[in-house]
């Protein structure tokens, strides 16, 4: 082939990589309606997971799918791992960050959140036998959390921003199989996704810890730094979903 042919050809390959992935400027669907691509960890039940067909479901997937109808837009969710939701808004990937994604002053310096959705707190959770009571007990003990998260964060505030008796891990199921295993004494994460993960697995035999040292949180959807219309839809479609019903539906609120 010519030289010329090939940078045509690798230009074209190029951009349907990009109207793939997700850009600043959502594609359209045949029918005109705008696409977005919304990132996610899917490993974090009941808010995003894996279907035994390979989809992504949970209770970001039913809102995203709920604002799609009410707004006229078309969001495509994908699991692209916890960090590179962040990553991938910065770099124009991924539109929409929907993962659970608690609305914090440190947050809001790089993003721009959404009104929140969901009130959650942080839970210890410890094998049933554990004597452990309090957070206060877990002083010079090591504790497993899912890295990056509030959970993370909490453990941090407690015992210290570079303490290596925190243990992160890449999600909540492997930071719970550590405590399982007995390389840490407790795993901090949040409540729903704890109770989730116990329904899910009776057989583990756990139980949870709450203490008032934690603080409450919200939850809210996230966007590139001043993508105001993006962020507006978002926004309209929730607001629109309160009032119906809907939005209280899909959480158990």
């Amino acid at each position: 082939m010519k030289k010329g042919f090939k940078w045509v050809t690798a230009l074209a390959a190029t951009a349907a990589l990009l109207a793939a992935c997700g850009t600043d400027e959502a594609e359209t669907t045949a029918d005109g309606k705008k696409v977005y691509v919304a990132g996610t960890e899917a490993t974090f039940a009941p808010f995003e997971y894996m279907d035994e067909k390979g989809n992504v479901v949970g209770i970001d997937k039913e809102i995203m799918d709920a604002i799609s109808e009410e707004m006229g837009v078309s969001i495509e969710m994908k699991n692209v791992g916890w960090d590179s939701v962040f990553e991938g808004i910065k770099g124009g990937t991924v539109d929409i960050g929907a993962s659970a994604i608690t609305i914090t002053e440190k947050r809001q310096q790089d993003y721009d959140f959404t009104t929140p959705y969901f009130e959650a707190t942080q839970l210890i959770v410890v094998k049933s036998d554990s004597d452990i009571t309090s957070l206060a007990d877990l002083e010079g003990k090591k504790v497993s959390v899912q890295i990056n998260t509030t959970g993370h964060e909490a453990a941090k505030k407690a015992f210290g921003e570079m303490n290596p008796d925190i243990a992160a891990f890449e999600n909540l199921p492997s930071a719970i199989m550590e405590m399982l295993n007995g390389s840490t004494a407790a795993t901090i994460a949040d409540n729903a996704v704890v109770y989730e993960y116990m329904k899910n697995n009776p057989d583990k035999d756990l139980k949870v810890i709450e203490d008032t040292a934690f603080e409450k949180e919200q939850y809210g959807f996230m966007v590139k730094k001043g993508n105001e219309e993006l962020l507006n839809i978002l926004n309209d479609g929730l607001e629109k979903l309160d009032a119906n019903g809907k939005l209280a539906e899909i959480t158990g609120l």
